[in-house]
């Protein structure tokens, strides 16, 4: 799910240049530049965390194994036939192509909604490597129904972690790159090593044992919700919403020479949201096995869910350094991305201070450990709220001449806030958000939708707006 640091890697290889102009010819990239990138970044901190609560869920084995094989298929066609597709056409960022219609003004709010997310998934990822460098100090670990900071040394950790990942940050992003770079393979090989440890543990030998291990489901944990075969399958799916039918990736994928290179996604699905999902889950299932998991279960508790002793249990000090690392790769890129969002809304501010205030902000989230335990949520409600702006460009992309209507109307009208865009965005997003929490409905459930009503609405909100 973490590949936030593709775009500035991409960028770098390209010299950092065309924010505002065109990808030119000479620059573009073969298919082989993005399978391994997508491969390594979705093979990250958040796949500790991701894993083990889908088994919070109750989730049975046929609707995790094939929940996930369904979902993350969906993801990459969107990628390939959506984002992929329309990146290749124009070769422009998220943030300029989103300019030129929405106008510099409402790109500013989406700036800073984009950079307040990023550093609460940074800030998670801060919570992920902090149960591993706890463990020496024997440091008692955050409860999956936590939400407040359990004791002193666990502040100290996250805040003595968080300092050292923002200065880390605050340097720029060459360093933060390559360094991600040669740590991806030892967290893949990290996440195969614990997933067939954790088989061994479990005593699994054949397939229909290793399908056993979730059988038919459970009652889902206390304070989480029961996931079905299409919760499986549309969460994966808008795990990374705002990448795909969000259109973040239009930044990546504008180096493309070709749209088909928007099938190399498949390699972070179904290494990282596959497998490194599937092989988290099986350390938590050792766990759970436990006496302590069994005690706390047997008093109605929800055991713990911390991704450094579940590591450490299976392959040891190896298990404890790739968690760390794992957390380091996410939260620096996603603490650097989050101070050039900043940066775009206050430019006068310098880079290394907008990313000491955005590395703050995320420290201070990791504190809190609901961010990372509620992390199924809180995944779903960044996708939620960031993917239908996607819905503007994809809908004006493909149907501006059907409706009539200008393309780009915010550039050719010289508006720096397009109301067309804004309403079409709150009124799907307030309707479709009301209806989940009125309701009781997943909150994945109504992404789709809302992102089809926001195109809709743009398109007629534009159509009258253009007219008058």
């Amino acid at each position: 799910m973490s590949q936030f640091n593709i775009e500035e890697e991409i960028e770098d290889i390209a010299g950092g240049e065309f924010e505002r102009v065109p990808v030119p010819e000479s620059k573009l990239k073969s298919w082989k530049s993005f399978l391994g990138m997508y491969a390594g970044e979705h093979a990250a901190g958040t796949e500790f965390v991701i894993g083990p609560l889908f088994l919070t869920t109750g989730v049975s084995a046929f609707d995790l194994i094939v929940g996930l094989l369904l979902g993350n298929l969906l993801a990459v066609l969107s990628w390939r036939f959506l984002t992929a597709e329309i990146a290749v056409k124009y070769r422009l960022t998220l943030y300029y192509q989103l300019e030129k219609i929405c106008g510099k003004s409402l790109v500013t709010g989406y700036n800073l909604a984009n950079g307040v997310l990023f550093c609460f998934l940074a800030g998670s990822m801060i919570t992920v490597s902090a149960t591993a460098v706890g463990i020496p100090f024997h440091m008692e670990m955050p409860k999956l129904t936590d939400t407040m900071p359990n004791g002193m040394t666990w502040v100290i950790i996250v805040i003595a972690l968080g300092a050292v990942i923002s200065l880390i940050a605050s340097k720029g992003y060459d360093t933060v790159s390559k360094a991600a770079n040669w740590m991806s393979p030892v967290i893949v090989l990290a996440f195969l090593a614990c997933g067939i440890v954790a088989l061994n543990q479990l005593g699994v030998g054949s397939l229909s044992e290793f399908w056993e291990i979730w059988g038919e489901g459970s009652d889902p944990f206390p304070g989480q919700i029961k996931y079905t075969f299409w919760h499986v399958v549309i969460w994966s799916w808008f795990a990374n919403a705002a990448m795909h039918v969000g259109m973040s990736d239009l930044s990546v994928f504008r180096f493309a020479k070709k749209a088909s290179s928007g099938w190399t996604t498949a390699a972070g699905m179904y290494v990282g949201h596959y497998m490194a999902w599937i092989a988290a889950a099986l350390l938590y299932a050792v766990y759970l096995k436990s006496p302590e998991a069994q005690g706390l279960l047997a008093n109605g508790e929800a055991p713990t869910v911390a991704p450094g002793p579940l590591a450490n249990n299976a392959i040891g000090v190896f298990g404890i350094i790739a968690v760390v690392l794992a957390g380091w790769t996410t939260a620096n890129p996603t603490i650097y991305r989050a101070g050039l969002a900043f940066q775009a809304i206050v430019p006068k501010l310098s880079t290394f201070w907008v990313t000491i205030i955005a590395g703050t902000l995320a420290t201070v989230a990791g504190l809190f450990p609901a961010f990372a335990m509620k992390l199924l949520g809180f995944v779903a409600l960044y996708g939620f709220i960031l993917a239908p702006f996607g819905a503007i460009i994809v809908f004006e992309h493909f149907f501006h001449k059907q409706a009539g209507i200008v393309k780009n109307y915010a550039e050719e009208a010289n508006l720096k806030f397009n109301k067309a865009v804004f309403f079409a965005w709150a009124i799907s997003f307030g309707l479709f958000y009301y209806i989940s929490i009125q309701f009781d409905v997943f909150l994945s459930f109504v992404t789709l939708p809302a992102w089809l009503l926001c195109g809709v609405l743009f398109l007629v909100f534009s159509k009258w707006i253009q007219k008058s």
